[in-house]
């Protein structure tokens, strides 16, 4: 057991939990509020990492009250929020008549339930695990007073070791105790997944580095091993949007291959459930389409592609999917990986010009305005590091995307612009579209072969970039 299991757990150990099953009854949620009355009380619920107001009473003046519906509510942690801004969650599950009581004051300490035999389980869990915790909590106190003492160090270093069997030997028996109910759910969803014993024979070359690999593997195909993507309870507690979010932003590697085939996995791991489906699906391509990684606009394509444009998102509507087929449609050309697309076009001082019959070791692609402030600051840095690197396999080719021949044969003469200078007024070659030229400057890196390497990287940058790519490749 880890120590980061104490953290986990304790972190929510003010959750409830519920189970899915759904009755047609409606709900009678009975509320007996000591220290409060005549005071408004709310009723809400979490889905994903946002929480939303499903209903509200006014407590009478004996601090009374009760939430009542006639359709069974969705089962899964909900929250009571009080005045100001205090508030305390627990289950809805098959149980959806039944009381609570507690004091204003203390209202996660003092409640109790009556009649939801889950949130009665669950606190007893809370109780528990808190002295536990604070078990746990004055082992590590005295660890680190020990400072330097060895023994001291050692001695309690046992005892806590001891201390975290006996923690996992509680998680294990209330996983076990409530069976297929939501406190056993929860619980076990709180669980990380544990590293094996990975077995290194020895003398093996560059251990540290196959020891990663192995980690990041397991860690990779095992982190949902406690984690039933495909029941969407968890969907309406605190955990599921933490649990996919820490997946794609601290587990896997963020290489567009990587990630991708970590989310086929956990698309199958939802086992058909809709919601759960449709809840990673939106988190995913919103994640990804925000990010500023070069390469990640791969993943918002195969997202696209494979839910919004193949008929499984039944939530978007038409207008959002014809809109987003044309701006994958311009995406998809510009792809890392992918052979760029040929341009001919006359120039400044080379007659008409392909891109492709460039010879260079790298050539750069540089999109451009005379008027554009940016790239007023850019075009020189870039110029710059031409002239330093053309003898060195660096060829750039530039494009100007005003249409104004005058300004930009003034700019080229002004600035003793050296480089290819590409004319394209018309846009002939609809270097706008195959290049999803949307702002100025934009710059592309092509390798040898024109194929796609690098795109949208600030003018200082690509120096580097290129010194880089020259050691280590992709």
């Amino acid at each position: 057991m880890k120590n980061r299991l104490i953290t986990v757990l304790f972190a929510v150990l003010t959750i409830s939990c519920a189970n899915s099953q759904i009755s047609a009854k409606g709900y009678n949620i009975n509320i007996k509020v000591e220290g409060l009355s005549e005071a408004a009380i709310y009723l809400a619920y979490h889905l994903g990492n946002k929480q939303y107001i499903k209903d509200s009473t006014t407590l009478d003046k004996n601090g009374t009250g009760s939430f009542r519906g006639t359709v069974t509510l969705d089962h899964g942690v909900y929250i009571m929020v009080l005045p100001g801004n205090r508030y305390f969650e627990f289950i809805v599950g098959d149980d959806q008549e039944f009381s609570i009581t507690y004091r204003v004051d203390d209202p996660i300490n003092s409640v109790s339930f009556n009649g939801s035999h889950e949130n009665e389980a669950f606190i007893a869990f809370q109780n528990e695990w808190a002295e536990l915790h604070r078990e746990s909590a004055a082992l590590r106190a005295r660890l680190t007073a020990s400072n330097q003492n060895k023994d001291s160090i050692m001695a309690i270093s046992q005892k806590a070791a001891l201390h975290e069997a006996k923690m996992k030997s509680f998680i294990n028996s209330t996983i076990q105790k409530n069976g297929n109910n939501f406190v056993a759910v929860l619980v076990k969803g709180m669980l990380p997944s544990e590293l094996p014993d990975f077995n290194i024979p020895e003398g093996t070359g560059n251990r540290d580095s196959l020891m990663w690999v192995m980690t990041y593997n397991y860690n990779r195909d095992h982190f949902f091993d406690n984690f039933d993507l495909s029941d969407e309870r968890l969907l309406r507690s605190p955990m599921f949007h933490n649990k996919i979010e820490h997946y794609f932003t601290q587990v896997i590697l963020q290489f567009p291959d990587s990630v991708i085939s970590s989310i086929d996995r956990v698309f199958a791991l939802t086992g058909g459930n809709r919601k759960t489906f449709q809840y990673i699906a939106v988190f995913l391509f919103n994640h990804y389409r925000e990010s500023s990684i070069m390469g990640h606009d791969a993943i918002v394509v195969k997202l696209a592609d494979d839910v919004y444009l193949s008929g499984k998102a039944d939530w978007a509507s038409e207008e959002f999917k014809t809109n987003l087929r044309k701006e994958v449609d311009r995406i998809r050309p510009t792809l890392i990986g992918n052979r760029a697309i040929n341009l001919v076009m006359e120039s400044h001082s080379h007659g008409v010009i392909s891109l492709q019959q460039i010879e260079s070791e790298f050539l750069v692609l540089y999109f451009w305005e005379p008027d554009c402030g940016h790239c007023k600051e850019a075009t020189p840095l870039l110029h710059d590091f031409y002239l330093r690197n053309k003898p060195k396999g660096i060829e750039v080719f530039t494009i100007c995307t005003h249409p104004d021949k005058k300004s930009w044969e003034t700019y080229i003469a002004d600035n003793g612009l050296k480089w290819i200078n590409g004319w394209d007024p018309q846009r002939t070659t609809h270097y706008d579209f195959f290049y999803n030229i949307t702002s100025t400057p934009t710059i592309y890196i092509l390798d040898s072969n024109k194929k796609i390497i690098a795109k949208k990287l600030p003018a200082e940058s690509v120096e580097s970039f290129i010194e880089s790519y020259r050691r280590h490749g992709r």
